[in-house]
């Protein structure tokens, strides 16, 4: 797998990457999700590319100067279990090392047993903490 910074030509195939790994909400837009990303950090964006030049997966990165963040990790269901997702968050915290990031931070959702498994095969471990969350902007429209 080649990984390299997303590309706008990506976005369809990006998009169709969450939805069949289930990573999409009504509450979030990947269409804003990638253009917010794309203004803060855009190298941080990575997609994994196959021999065939077909995206099998992608990364989004950020570092705030305090503390990274990982999220849409995300490898093509029928690719699960070759490595490719171990690459993506090797990737991406070989970047944000680069940058200085003392601690990476993700979150997982409950009951994804599955993720937190990997998670911790990487070396992951549990923190202490209670995630909360506030939405700021709305990108949900109830018409």
């Amino acid at each position: 797998m080649n990984i390299r910074a997303y590309r706008p030509e990506d976005q369809a195939a990006v998009i169709s990457l969450w939805q069949a790994c289930g990573l999409l909400r009504p509450w979030n837009d990947p269409y804003l999700d990638i253009e917010r990303k794309l203004t803060v950090q855009p190298e941080l964006f990575l997609v994994g590319i196959d021999a065939e030049d077909s995206l099998i997966g992608s990364v989004m990165a950020g570092y705030d100067g305090h503390r990274g963040w990982v999220n849409y990790l995300a490898v093509t269901p029928d690719r699960r279990r070759s490595s490719l997702g171990r690459q993506l968050v090797h990737a991406a915290e070989a970047e944000l090392t680069k940058r200085g990031c003392p601690k990476l931070n993700l979150q997982v959702r409950f009951g994804n047993d599955a993720a937190l498994a990997f998670y911790q095969s990487l070396g992951y471990v549990q923190d202490d903490v209670v995630s909360l969350g506030k939405r700021l902007i709305s990108d949900f429209d109830p018409k």
